[in-house]
């Protein structure tokens, strides 16, 4: 299947510093893809290279099959979706939406008012342009609003004004940068939903870059993993967190960062731990009377349906353990032994790459 977009073989150099370093990736029809990554670590200026916001040093970007890499931003025709909504505060919520039609079908003279008076392809383009925007803002509920100014809205209600603004255009894609990583935990949840019934809706291509885990895994179809310029593991969501390809990748994602047993302290929980780390998830570190490894519990962080139970074994080395729900908390102080079931352990090579357990 050809895709919507590619990026083949692309770097990015600003100076002597590689941003993004020979990266392939593709973006399919329909599917929603994360770009996942810590601060700095490229997934911005790969988002922009897709764009056109910024030319590649060396590579291609394909679009349909179709060499774009020296064309324009707006002939790519991507809908692009900030942190900031820039939305125009003088503007009512209609005109919001309607600008970019307004740009790209009227010439100067018939933007001005009383044009529609005199000009009949002006009044058709017009009516054009109302329908879409009409149509749009029912798709995301905002047809009560559209009178009213964007300084009147909720957090919420300005960011369906941006997402219609860019859904307005019939893009090629739908490219969000961090767009809601400035909203409250509720909003944030709500609009995760927003955002993946619009493109079941609709059926572009989503790309989405965040830093933030929990909206990769719960929006996206597959995830890509960034690390320093380069792609680390793309995936369905259930695969990067399930099989981490690599100890980089396993101790970047999950909420809680796993616990890497290196060669030595490993082998108490698995035999094959004599020549491989072994990683193991905080929510698999069983806390109990019996297990391998003895430990002294340093701390408790009670945070409402989990708690973070720090702890150090005999050699001072830091492990994480969560409690759920009503599980028995022990106390600071307390000796305790842990375990951690075979499934749960991620084996790791001295180059850091994943490898198999010994049956």
């Amino acid at each position: 299947m050809t895709p919507a977009l590619r990026l083949e073989g692309v770097t990015k150099r600003f100076g002597d510093v590689v941003a993004v370093d020979d990266v392939t990736l593709d973006l399919f029809e329909g599917e929603f893809l994360a770009l996942l990554g810590a601060s700095g670590c490229g997934k911005s200026t790969t988002l922009r290279l897709f764009a056109g916001l910024e030319a590649a040093t060396q590579g291609h970007v394909l679009l349909g099959g179709r060499d774009v890499s020296r064309d324009s931003a707006s002939s790519r025709n991507v809908a692009l979706m900030f942190q900031s909504y820039a939305l125009y505060p003088h503007m009512s919520v209609y005109q919001n939406i309607a600008m970019p039609l307004r740009m790209r079908g009227l010439s100067v003279p018939q933007r001005f008012p009383g044009a529609r008076m005199v000009s009949r392809p002006t009044r058709t383009a017009l009516r054009e342009i109302d329908d879409k925007v009409r149509r749009v803002a029912t798709m995301l509920r905002l047809d009560d609003l559209l009178s009213r100014r964007p300084g009147q809205l909720s957090g919420g209600q300005q960011q369906r004004v941006a997402l219609a603004r860019a859904l307005v255009r019939e893009p090629s894609a739908f490219f969000l940068d961090e767009p809601l990583s400035n909203l409250d935990t509720q909003l944030k949840a709500d609009t995760r939903d927003e955002i993946r019934a619009l493109h079941a809706r609709t059926g572009y291509p989503f790309l989405l870059v965040t830093h933030d885990q929990a909206d990769a895994l719960s929006m996206a179809d597959r995830v890509a993993v960034m690390i320093a310029g380069r792609i680390a593991q793309i995936g369905a969501p259930e695969e990067v967190f399930q099989r981490p390809q690599s100890r980089a990748v396993a101790e970047f994602i999950g909420l809680h960062k796993m616990n890497i047993l290196d060669r030595g302290h490993a082998s108490r929980l698995h035999q094959a731990g004599a020549t491989l780390d072994l990683g193991v998830r905080p929510e698999d570190l069983i806390i109990g009377a019996e297990g391998p490894i003895a430990a002294k519990v340093e701390s408790l962080l009670y945070k409402g349906e989990e708690t973070v139970v720090l702890l150090r074994d005999p050699d001072g080395f830091a492990l994480r353990s969560i409690l759920r729900g009503g599980q028995p908390r022990p106390a600071p102080g307390d000796q305790v032994q842990l375990s951690a079931d075979i499934s749960a352990l991620h084996p790791f090579d001295r180059h850091g790459n994943r490898a198999e357990l010994p049956p």
